[in-house]
């Protein structure tokens, strides 16, 4: 099974994958890792994608995306899981990765990236604040 978990940055997703992880037995690769598998950005992504094609009736992956850019290399069949979360939980979550800062320009760009994700189309929506990892964890092992 392949699963995208995506959803803006801070908003919960690595949270998530890491409790998914374990759960599931997948591999998690995390925005652009994939560009390891080939010297060209062009040769990496036709073998990543192709791994993730064998992977939704074989071994879990779970992809954490965070650009929109990189929802179409998920494949035909693949879970897709909206992470998300309130603009100040992000912006304070942002921070504390930044030793404690928030610089404006970083803090304009969060609010202009805010809620990207949202009209697009997911099998599940998961709240990156409160949401019950466990029975998420349930619901997408019923379907493997």
């Amino acid at each position: 099974m392949v699963i995208g978990i995506i959803g803006e940055n801070c908003s919960g997703k690595s949270t998530l994958a890491d409790s998914l992880k374990g759960t599931l037995d997948a591999e998690v690769i995390t925005g652009k890792d994939y560009m390891r598998m080939a010297k060209s950005e062009s040769e990496a992504a036709a073998l990543f994608r192709e791994k993730l094609l064998n992977a939704v009736t074989g071994d879990h992956i779970i992809y954490v995306i965070s650009e929109p850019e990189l929802l179409e290399l998920l494949p035909e069949g693949a879970v897709r899981i909206l992470v998300s979360a309130d603009l100040d939980t992000i912006k304070e979550r942002f921070k504390k990765r930044m030793h404690g800062s928030l610089p404006e320009p970083v803090a304009r760009m969060l609010e202009k990236k805010h809620g990207i994700f949202d009209d697009g189309d997911y099998d599940y929506r998961f709240d990156g604040v409160s949401g019950d990892a466990a029975s998420l964890c349930e619901a997408l092992k019923s379907r493997a």
